[in-house]
């Protein structure tokens, strides 16, 4: 599969270089330009490629945003339209400025940019370390950490929960963009690591 990143700090860059352990062609971009990608691009090797933000949105079959969340606005919306968008975005005010979500959550803000694009939020819940070191992609899904996903579309979803398993983590689905509320900062499974027996737990116990 190509898979497009739109982003290439820790998220980014550590996702990309699962990806390409699992034989995917990646196209890793950030807002400095491809030429600051050289040394990440050697590095992950022949199916990596330095591009621009609409050269990933472009290549990507699937593309995974992990920038700033405070500037999802730039994400290009054109060059998205039609494809499966995960975002790994977070919101920090101290960071971001204040945004007003007018009510919504932070992936339904991007999924309104981007009208014309599947968003599926995953890859956002898990401190980078540790999507850096524990993936274990010949463990029993039971013994593997946990990564949440969000969204409305079951295929995308699906194409998103295989990307997961691939890479060497279990997917478990919170439900749609709205239950996404439950992956974003400040919430019991947010940046804590945990198994699928603990995980379902703690989503129960979210839910009332």
């Amino acid at each position: 599969m190509r898979i497009g990143i739109i982003g290439s700090g820790n998220t980014g860059s550590v996702a990309a270089r699962h990806f390409v352990a699992a034989g995917h062609e990646v196209g890793i971009s950030n807002s400095r330009g491809p030429d600051s990608l050289s040394r990440l691009v050697a590095d992950l090797g022949p199916n990596a490629r330095a591009t621009t933000v609409e050269g990933a949105a472009d290549f990507g079959e699937v593309v995974l945003e992990a920038i700033p969340f405070g500037e999802y606005r730039s994400l290009p919306a054109d060059e998205l339209t039609g494809k499966t968008v995960i975002s790994a975005a977070n919101y920090y005010p101290d960071r971001d400025g204040e945004i007003d979500q007018e009510g919504r959550t932070q992936t339904e803000l991007v999924a309104a940019h981007l009208a014309d694009s599947t968003v599926i939020k995953a890859f956002n819940t898990m401190y980078y370390e540790t999507l850096r070191d524990e993936a274990r992609p010949g463990a029993p899904l039971e013994d593997r950490l946990v990564l949440f996903l969000a969204g409305g579309d079951p295929e995308a979803k699906s194409v998103v929960s295989g990307l997961i398993e691939e890479i060497g983590f279990v997917p478990l689905d919170v439900g749609s963009l709205r239950d996404g509320v439950m992956m974003e900062p400040g919430s019991a499974i947010y940046n804590e690591p945990m198994r699928l027996e603990r995980a379902r737990t703690v989503l129960e116990e979210l839910r009332g």
